[in-house]
């Protein structure tokens, strides 16, 4: 059993596959990266003895996968620094007061398992660092404000 969807949360895509079902826990693929989904209840066979896709999930795991580095382009809005695509801030790599040049590291977003490099887009001085690390950021989202 394999099934396709696709959402769009906050504005953003998610390809998701349900790959197998079995009582409380289904595994399934959003956007390529593999979990598996733990259910509060059963699912409930039917008529032909193909799962009902009941997915209540309370809890999501994943197997860890290889971290791949890369660096993506930035969009800026008025002096501000924005998330290319949603992740978590897992290093920020300069201070508010901080002189940065055009290309240099401000801050490593994880998204789908690759820490992604966010360069500063222009020379400048941080006036603002608007995250912390540990944040969940959107697509979007700014993250310093640089003067």
């Amino acid at each position: 059993m394999m099934r396709q969807f696709k959402y769009t949360i906050n504005g953003n895509d998610y390809n998701v596959t349900v790959k197998k079902i079995e009582e409380t826990t289904a595994e399934v693929e959003v956007n390529g990266v593999p979990y598996k989904v733990s259910m509060d209840k059963p699912t409930k066979a039917i008529a032909n003895k193909r799962p009902v896709q009941a997915l209540t999930s309370t809890t999501i795991t994943s197997t860890p996968l290889p971290v791949i580095k890369r660096q993506v382009n930035t969009t800026t809005s008025g002096g501000s620094v924005q998330a290319p695509l949603p992740g978590v801030i897992i290093s920020i790599d300069c201070n508010i007061g901080d002189a940065v040049k055009k290309g240099q590291k401000l801050l490593t977003l994880e998204a789908m398992k690759m820490d992604n490099t966010i360069p500063a887009d222009r020379d400048g001085i941080v006036s603002e660092i608007k995250v912390k690390m540990g944040d969940s950021i959107l697509e979007g989202a700014d993250l310093i404000i640089i003067q």
